[in-house]
């Protein structure tokens, strides 16, 4: 059994080992050799074009790599993975509700033959575990950014995963959008004890919510738990000499967060590591 480093004698839900990927002729991930600790959030940080995405797709086995990946089991079988993306791209006239949208993934009738009574109680089930049992009948194209990904995460919940992979789950919703959602991962994550892998350039959320840091830029410099990897020193490695530490506070919740970032705001206030 794979253990974990950087103060955590538990095992690795995922195990990394030289994973390469190479597109179009060009290196994307080189050398990646990675734990993601079990029955924890994980945060996989670094600059744009770092690969994190990328690293996410090798998970999901959607792009095609060398080296090995180890799922937790003497079997090694490839356990149910749950994926929120950053966005979805639909047409926002369409006349989609939220049940018809979730009804996709588990329905094997045509949907304009109705919903079955399971697949919307199946459904409200997984709304009702994030607090978003009332969007159920809404249309697809109303909702605004954080109740759509709030959507997106019971898509990925009607899985029931043992592993939930966030790609930037918040990039382009409001700030109080960003804290509902991320408070509701956390909350998820902490109940179910599932194994959650978040990509985020909010050095804020990962403060908060990951226990586990993996810093990375097309390769792995440094990993270990958040307290201990997010200094100064590690943020300069992947980010350039113009890291520094910063504090601010959360809009939602009136916190002072101290966090390594690059010296510029973005259009919420909040300030960023990656450029």
């Amino acid at each position: 059994m794979t253990q974990v480093p950087g103060g955590h004698r538990g095992p690795a839900a995922i195990t990394l080992r030289g994973v390469c990927v190479r597109l179009g002729g060009q290196s994307i991930l080189s050398d990646v050799s990675a734990e993601i600790p079990a029955g924890e959030l994980t945060a996989l940080i670094g600059p744009n074009g770092a690969g994190k995405t990328t690293l996410l797709r090798v998970l999901l086995n959607q792009v095609p790599y060398v080296g090995r990946v180890e799922f937790r089991g003497a079997s090694n079988a490839r356990p149910r993975i749950g994926y929120v993306p950053q966005t979805l791209d639909f047409d926002r006239g369409a006349p989609i509700r939220v049940v018809d949208f979730l009804a996709c993934g588990s329905q094997r009738r045509a949907l304009w033959l109705g919903i079955a009574r399971s697949v919307r109680r199946a459904a409200i089930a997984a709304l009702e575990q994030i607090g978003a049992a009332g969007l159920i009948d809404r249309r697809l194209g109303q909702l605004s950014g954080g109740e759509l990904q709030r959507v997106l995460l019971a898509m990925a919940l009607l899985r029931e995963p043992e592993i939930l992979l966030l790609d930037e789950p918040v990039a382009g919703v409001d700030l109080a959008g960003r804290g509902m959602f991320c408070d509701v991962v956390g909350t998820l994550q902490r109940r179910l004890r599932c194994t959650v892998v978040l990509v985020s350039h909010d050095l804020s959320v990962v403060t908060e919510h990951a226990s586990y840091v993996i810093c990375m830029n097309r390769t792995i410099h440094c990993q270990g738990r958040t307290v201990d990897t997010l200094t100064a020193e590690n943020l300069r490695t992947i980010y350039g000499p113009t890291a520094a530490l910063h504090h601010h506070v959360h809009a939602h919740e009136g916190a002072r967060h101290s966090h390594p970032t690059h010296a510029h705001p973005d259009h919420h206030g909040h300030e960023h590591a990656g450029p």
